[in-house]
């Protein structure tokens, strides 16, 4: 059976009708008939506190359907490739010191706009590098592998720190502000793959 909601003579759109079906509900759930606002009699059975709170819980239950938007809510926009203007790109901080690729990508995350694109990845920039010869990727002892400077990404300015983390030492790759520009400056050979 399919239930249309007409108010006034007018078709109504799938969230107005809930929030037309959940007053209905909150008046019958409060004592009051929803067709003409009077009081129910104490008497009728709509006034039995089982179904008042029967009414009340499907009230709410209709409330949290109208705050996701619907039954079916809108679905949001797919996200378009990351991509940065060239004004943002020009007002991208080049930082004189040294930065690991996961801060590199978190500045230019907080410059785009999150809701319009989809985030960049540290292997967006990493795979690109190591496609240019910048990066190599290496084994470890561990059986791992990991992303080492190559002699030329030595020369731009990619470099290994030594760190001790939570699991002991371990080597960073590091990129100092020219390399940091230079990433910047071929912004458009990585960001859009």
């Amino acid at each position: 059976m399919i239930f249309y909601i007409v108010k006034g003579g007018v078709d109504l759109t799938e969230l107005e009708k809930i929030e037309y079906a959940k007053s209905f509900i909150d008046k019958l759930a409060n004592g009051i008939n929803p067709l003409d606002d009077t009081p129910i009699s104490e008497t009728d059975i709509v006034n039995n506190v089982r179904l008042s709170r029967c009414f009340f819980y499907v009230s709410d239950i209709l409330r949290q359907v109208i705050e996701k938007g619907g039954i079916n809510p809108p679905k949001k926009p797919k996200k378009q490739p990351f991509n940065l203007n060239t004004e943002q790109l020009n007002s991208f901080p080049i930082s004189e010191i040294p930065l690991s690729i996961s801060e590199i990508v978190n500045v230019f995350n907080n410059m785009a706009d999150l809701d319009a694109v989809v985030k960049l990845k540290t292997t967006d920039i990493t795979s690109w590098l190591v496609e240019i010869g910048l990066l190599e990727v290496v084994n470890l002892p561990s059986g791992k592998t990991t992303k080492r400077p190559t002699v030329d990404g030595e020369k731009l300015g990619i470099f290994l720190e030594d760190r001790i983390g939570k699991t002991g030492p371990y080597s960073a790759v590091m990129y100092d502000g020219n390399m940091q520009q230079f990433i910047v400056d071929n912004f458009e050979a990585f960001a859009n793959k």
